[in-house]
């Protein structure tokens, strides 16, 4: 067996994955191939990407698309309309119209927000699951499948690697974690993961937690920003309200066996305040969490005490 890691930039982040496997270079290529057709596939921001394709044709007519953009699609859609839920995939005009995290990035006018916040229906989005079709009723809505697709693509690379000749993987996909089988190099066989502490530099932890089989997902507010005024907008938006959400939540962690479970419940939550979040993932099946919030105190649910 050898183990080999490999590193590239894609999706906005820095992706690392590492496997053992009896000829791990070939496997690795072939995960870098698939990455770059998931890019181009669940990408908002690349105009000719399979997503995109469907913001073109707003307002106009149904697009068929592939099975895999369609899935996940109808799961954000029918997570959208839970209710107080803070997910919504039709946000995409709303985050276009902000660009946080982007070279343009700027403060809208409150009329801007008014314009944008009219086309965030995820009720005026219409799926045929027969043709595979999706259509958007206004012109000018957009799908952004941000909070879920580095989730759903971890997991299909992980459905794979399961296929072949793969005896352990981690995949980080900038923030989102997702292991398979046994740390080659601990005794334990436990991957550990770090947990940023949100207020300092990049590598400073505030926990370490010891997984297998599990995919470890966090969101925070503390990485991308925009400064105006000396005032700070970070990126993650209420579609409610138009603006950056109003919340004591630093950072929220979602452990899980299924990345795109993490993915979900981090963007359902955010937002939530400390002690409501928390006491939401006690009472949820199947996944933990640690929750920082901006004083720096630290809530664990009691899974993981």
């Amino acid at each position: 067996m050898g183990q080999s890691t490999r590193q590239v930039h894609l999706m906005g982040t820095i992706i690392t994955l590492q496997i053992e496997a009896k000829s791990p270079e070939p496997i690795l290529d072939e995960l870098v191939n698939r990455l770059k057709i998931y890019d181009h596939r669940f990408s908002a921001n690349d105009p000719s990407s399979e997503l995109m394709a469907i913001t073109k044709q707003a307002g106009i007519e149904p697009v068929v698309v592939n099975p895999e953009l369609y899935k996940l699609i109808e799961f954000g859609l029918h997570y959208s309309l839970v209710p107080q839920s803070r997910l919504n995939i039709a946000i995409g005009p709303l985050v276009q119209t902000w660009r946080i995290g982007f070279t343009d990035a700027k403060l809208p006018t409150p009329e801007e927000i008014v314009t944008a916040l009219n086309k965030t229906n995820p009720l005026d989005i219409v799926l045929d699951g027969i043709a595979h079709s999706v259509f958007l009723k206004k012109p000018g809505m957009a799908i952004d499948l941000g909070s879920l697709a580095k989730g759903y693509i971890a997991d299909m690379l992980v459905a794979y690697l399961k296929q072949i000749d793969v005896t352990s993987a981690m995949i980080n996909l900038g923030g989102n974690v997702l292991t398979m089988g046994p740390m080659p190099t601990h005794a334990d066989h436990f991957w550990r993961i770090g947990i940023q502490d949100p207020a300092k530099s990049r590598g400073h932890y505030k926990k370490v937690l010891q997984i297998r089989d599990q995919s470890v997902v966090t969101s925070g507010i503390y990485e991308r920003q925009l400064v105006v005024n000396g005032k700070k907008y970070h990126h993650i938006l209420d579609a409610r309200t138009g603006y950056p959400v109003v919340t004591d939540l630093a950072s929220l962690t979602i452990i899980a066996d299924k990345s795109l479970d993490c993915e979900l419940w981090t963007t359902r939550l955010f937002g939530q305040p400390s002690e409501i979040s928390i006491a939401t993932i006690n009472q949820t099946p199947n996944i933990e969490g640690i929750v920082i919030d901006q004083a720096g105190k630290v809530f664990i649910s009691a899974g993981l005490e």
